[in-house]
């Protein structure tokens, strides 16, 4: 069923909120150690998903045979967001935001290799070459003095996105072998809970946050996090996904890296360079030409 004009409006506010989230992440890494902000983050999506599985009238009953599901999952979340965190800590907004967008192109790579599920077709061969353009982009010396921002780029930290980027593929093509054994709900809500706890012991073992230096915007930054991302966009997907297929709402994930590359811009000064903008247009073009019908 094609989408109507609420469907098409609320499927965008999934993709700016989406697109805000390595913003968000950046203002509240200013005042806290990156474990630390992924943990907090976390554990306010872990109460939007209990009030959600109440809502739901979703048991939170546990069989033997799904335990290994969950932990697998959740140590992958903690990998992912932990590498995530990281890497936007050592970049600028708008390189996180266009780097972790790429797991869409790990996810057609790993499908293939061990779902098939998917025929890769010429369209999608064609989407991840013009991503790969992009990434190279993103990645060549540019012209704009980085030292000017306030949010330098680095190697480094595009390095470590772009693994994260390929954890977040792994995470999603496992859970298609997960969701066999236990529901999606179930499944969000104890990997949330499973991730929590790694967290919580890892920040525990190497950070020391000083919860006196948060200020308003990396406050705002968390709640945005792990409310509007992690409840709000749960919600909204999960309405949407009952009424409509999956294709027909990804196919607008390819605003995601050009949101977050212009709230970058407007809230962290990061700078438009011409490898910048290429890269963004040509990781939106891949991801646009990957999830068409």
């Amino acid at each position: 069923m094609p989408l109507n004009v609420r469907a098409v409006l609320l499927t965008l506010l999934t993709v700016v909120l989406w697109g805000g989230n390595p913003v968000a992440t950046r203002f509240s890494i200013d005042a806290l150690p990156p474990i630390t902000v992924a943990g907090l983050r976390f554990l306010m999506a872990t109460w939007v998903m209990i009030v959600w599985c109440r809502i739901e009238r979703v048991s939170f009953r546990v069989e033997p045979r799904q335990w290994t599901p969950i932990i697998i999952a959740g140590t992958l979340l903690f990998l992912q967001i932990t590498t995530f965190t990281f890497g936007a800590a050592w970049t600028s907004s708008s390189h996180a935001s266009l780097f972790v967008n790429t797991f869409v192109f790990w996810v057609v790579g790993l499908e293939q290799l061990f779902l098939r599920t998917d025929r890769l077709t010429s369209g999608k061969l064609g989407g991840l070459l013009v991503a790969a353009i992009g990434v190279g982009a993103l990645l060549w010396p540019s012209s704009v003095n980085a030292i000017e921002q306030s949010d330098p780029p680095s190697v480094m930290g595009d390095a470590m996105l772009l693994f994260s980027a390929f954890l977040l593929g792994v995470k999603f093509v496992y859970t298609k072998f997960a969701l066999r054994v236990i529901g999606p709900t179930e499944l969000i809500f104890w990997h949330d809970v499973v991730a929590v706890a790694q967290f919580a012991l890892a920040a525990l073992i190497w950070e020391r946050p000083d919860f006196s230096r948060v200020t308003i915007p990396a406050a705002s930054g968390l709640i945005y996090q792990g409310v509007l991302v992690g409840g709000v966009c749960f919600a909204l997907q999960a309405q949407l996904l009952r009424h409509y297929s999956a294709s027909r709402i990804a196919v607008f994930s390819f605003l995601t890296p050009l949101v977050g590359m212009l709230l970058g811009t407007l809230l962290r000064g990061d700078q438009l360079s011409i490898s910048l903008l290429i890269g963004g247009v040509a990781v939106a073009s891949g991801i646009y030409l990957v999830n068409r019908e």
